[in-house]
């Protein structure tokens, strides 16, 4: 079990940055593949992003690729989501999701185990 805790979001306007954070506690986070959903027209959850376990891998929608950068830190139990140049067409609430012991990356949201509550990013115009 592992409990994912979001948090950067916020008011900004088009052109602006944002950095989100995921961190997470309970086991292991090394052995799980970690990625970012926002809603999107239609789906539940749209993929933004992904990392590897290791970090080594990393994999980004077309919309975002660019503009966008998933790291993480396995020493701090984090992953983040630094955004930048950002759209009016960002907006959304940013879910961090945790895939236990995935190699590679997924942009399948129904194959992650575990999310987190959500964290908001309004861009303006």
């Amino acid at each position: 079990q592992v409990q994912l805790v979001e948090s950067g979001g916020g008011l900004v306007q088009a052109g602006d940055s944002l950095r989100l954070s995921c961190t997470a506690s309970g086991r292991s986070f090394s052995s799980y593949l970690m990625g970012w959903f926002r809603p999107a027209p239609g789906k539940e959850r749209e993929f933004v992003a992904a990392i590897s376990r290791s970090g080594g891998l990393t994999n980004y929608d077309d919309s975002v690729k660019g503009r966008f950068t998933i790291s993480r830190d396995n020493a701090r139990n984090t992953v983040y989501l630094q955004m930048n140049s950002l759209k009016p067409e960002d907006t959304a609430i940013y879910y961090c999701a945790a895939d236990w012991a995935a190699g590679g990356t997924s942009t399948i949201a129904g194959g992650y185990d575990y999310w987190g509550q959500g964290t908001q990013v309004t861009v303006s115009s």
